[in-house]
């Protein structure tokens, strides 16, 4: 990895993740995905150790650093486990917009038990019916004296199960036109009156990432817990989706990188007629497609996130990396089980549970399809 965008003390931070996750996840990893859940004790040990929200302000608990350390921990994570991205979400995603659109009372309030763990934050974006299309999403939010009114479902929401605060999209104005202006964001917490957990979702993959739907049934949201001003929402959606798509991107590249060593590793040591399958030329063609693929995606990813974390607007560049890297996450899955032969089919080798785990990348976050129509737009097509 190149990593320019890093310094010595990004390293040396990395060292210290490795040591924690070394100790305190991947002897545990395999049984956590038996479990279907990361147990909450991990997140409350990551808090401690100062590994959730470090560009947090150090007003609110925070460290205050800068987003290269964020990256770090997102690739260490995704060298344990896709499984793992409920934490990226919780740092990267969730909590950004409570540093971003907060007030001071509600930072004080959320943010120093987000940096600890002892609360957990889910974004409650799709619905049932509209998937990637915010703009027509059906939960709504009436305001009744000092509270919102919110009635709706979500499904497939990210830390479903876990979180204690929830950043749920939702109609404030159900009449408005366009449609968007209507949306705001709203966050419930747990425990609210009206607020109820569904099915805990049973998933192809990422099987200890905890995923579920959400239901609201006249939950009354005191109106101070409302996230900026109202029927801004998409924009504020619009806004964050840069990183979060990012953030998908990195998990993809080091998914790439890791299945490539892994199954180099691999058919070095496994024997076929008399010599390593890594003689053969066949294998060799393959893992120099796939090693250059993953190297081109890696330089253009460092540069992305080198501008990223210079503030420059990326979305184009992003939405490019989203889209391009997934898909080539998923074409090293398949070709790199294929080069594992019978085995690459067993429980027991890491790259059945990568291949499980990688084709969701290519729908969340907004699909590969809605990343190529962003493009376009922005092409001027």
């Amino acid at each position: 990895m190149k990593h320019p965008y890093l310094t010595d003390d990004h390293q040396m931070f990395r060292q210290a993740l490795r040591k924690f996750l070394d100790k305190e996840a991947y002897p545990h990893f395999d049984q956590w995905e038996k479990d279907r859940m990361i147990p909450r004790e991990f997140w409350t040990k990551m808090g401690e150790q100062g590994f959730l929200c470090p560009d947090v302000e150090e007003a609110y608990g925070g460290s205050g650093v800068d987003w290269g350390f964020s990256v770090v921990i997102n690739e260490e994570l995704e060298k344990v486990g896709t499984s793992m991205i409920g934490i990226g979400l919780h740092n990267d995603v969730v909590v950004p917009y409570l540093t971003a659109f907060a007030t001071k009372e509600q930072k004080e309030r959320w943010l120093p038990k987000c940096v600890t763990g002892e609360t957990i934050t889910a974004l409650a974006m799709t619905e049932p019916g509209t998937g990637s299309d915010l703009a027509n999403i059906r939960t709504t939010a009436i305001k009744d004296g000092d509270h919102y009114v919110l009635n709706g479902q979500k499904t497939f929401i990210t830390n479903g199960i876990h979180s204690d605060l929830v950043v749920v999209a939702c109609k404030t104005d159900p009449k408005a036109e366009p449609k968007h202006k209507g949306v705001s964001l709203i966050v419930v917490e747990r425990g609210m009156e009206g607020f109820s957990r569904g099915r805990k979702l049973d998933k192809v993959g990422l099987h200890s990432q905890d995923t579920a739907e959400l239901i609201f049934e006249d939950c009354r949201v005191p109106k101070e817990n409302l996230l900026g001003e109202e029927g801004k929402g998409f924009l504020y959606m619009m806004d964050k989706l840069q990183q979060e798509r990012l953030l998908v991107a990195i998990g993809a590249q080091v998914a790439a990188e890791d299945m490539l060593q892994t199954t180099i590793d691999y058919v070095k040591s496994r024997k076929a007629f008399g010599q390593p399958v890594s003689k053969f030329q066949n294998t060799q063609f393959k893992l120099v497609e796939m090693a250059t693929e993953i190297e081109m995606g890696r330089t253009f990813l460092d540069q992305l996130i080198a501008r990223h974390m210079a503030g420059e607007d990326v979305v184009t560049e992003v939405s490019m990396a989203k889209w391009k890297l997934t898909e080539m996450a998923k074409d090293t899955a398949s070709s790199c089980m294929q080069l594992h032969g019978g085995y690459g089919y067993m429980e027991e080798y890491k790259i059945a549970r990568r291949y499980r785990d990688i084709p969701v990348s290519a729908i969340y976050a907004g699909t590969n399809e809605i990343m190529k129509t962003i493009i376009a737009k922005n092409m001027g097509l």
